[in-house]
C-alpha cells in the first residue's frame, strides 16, 4: 500500500514540474489538483491503457513502442477534458510533448527516490 502512495505522490510531483515547465500548454490549478489528476491518470492507465496498447500492438511493434507516447497523450487528454483543474492547450502535439516530459521527470523522481 505505501509503495502506491509513494507512486500517487511521485506522479503528482511530476504534473506539478511539468506545468511549472511548459507554463501556459499545460496547466494545473494546485497541489489539490495535481493529487486529484495523478489518482484519474493512474486509474485510467490501469483500465482503458492496457486495452489500447493491445488494440494498438501491430503499430506499437512497427514503430517499437514510439506509438505508447501516442496513448499516453491520448490519457493526458482524457484527463485534462474531465477534471477542470487540468489545462491542456496547443492541441495533440503538445500532449505527446508534456507526456514525454511527464515520463522523464517521473522516471528521474522514482531513480532519485530508489523506487
Amino acid at each position: 500500500m505505501s509503495s502506491l502512495l509513494v507512486r500517487w505522490l511521485i506522479n503528482a510531483v511530476a504534473l506539478l514540474l511539468t506545468a511549472a515547465l511548459l507554463g501556459d500548454k499545460f496547466q494545473i490549478d494546485g497541489t489539490a489538483s495535481a493529487l486529484l489528476a495523478a489518482a484519474f491518470l493512474g486509474i485510467i492507465n490501469a483500465i482503458i491503457r492496457p486495452v489500447l496498447i493491445v488494440l494498438t500492438l501491430p503499430i506499437n511493434i512497427l514503430t517499437l513502442g514510439l506509438f505508447t507516447f501516442v496513448i499516453n497523450a491520448f490519457m493526458l487528454i482524457l484527463v485534462a477534458h474531465v477534471l477542470t483543474g487540468v489545462t491542456l492547450t496547443g492541441g495533440f502535439l503538445w500532449a505527446v510533448i508534456v507526456a514525454l516530459i511527464l515520463s522523464v521527470i517521473s522516471s528521474l523522481i522514482s531513480t532519485v527516490l530508489g523506487r
